[in-house]
């Protein structure tokens, strides 16, 4: 929960490096809010809280994008249906490098 809280806490903040497990934390604790509100029936605050958690999610998806030294207009590969989805959790899934544009590896431990 301190990764979603954490994501939260950078909303409009575009800059800067995030692990591969903020990322997928973020994003799996946001599915299990959404489902939980469509399982209860609550389809229209579960549409709120989905529009209310968009500039989180992509704040943090260029964010994780920048930790594998890709910009984050790569999220715009979504768009293409099937292949550009497939591409981009590829792109998502990859380890962070060291050193790159956006900053120094956020990974504790790791000597840059």
């Amino acid at each position: 929960m301190d990764y979603f809280i954490g994501a939260l806490k950078k909303y409009f903040d575009f800059t800067g490096r995030a692990r591969r497990k903020e990322y997928w934390m973020f994003i799996l604790v946001y599915f299990v809010i959404n489902i939980i509100l469509v399982v209860l029936g609550l389809d229209i605050i579960s549409g709120l809280v989905a529009l209310g958690l968009l500039v989180p999610s992509i704040s943090i998806g260029a964010r994780r994008l920048h930790d594998t030294g890709r910009s984050g207009w790569w999220q715009l590969l979504a768009l293409i249906p099937v292949i550009g989805l497939i591409v981009l959790i590829v792109f998502l899934a990859q380890d962070g490098h060291d050193e790159n544009d956006y900053g120094v590896n956020p990974k504790p431990g790791v000597s840059a």
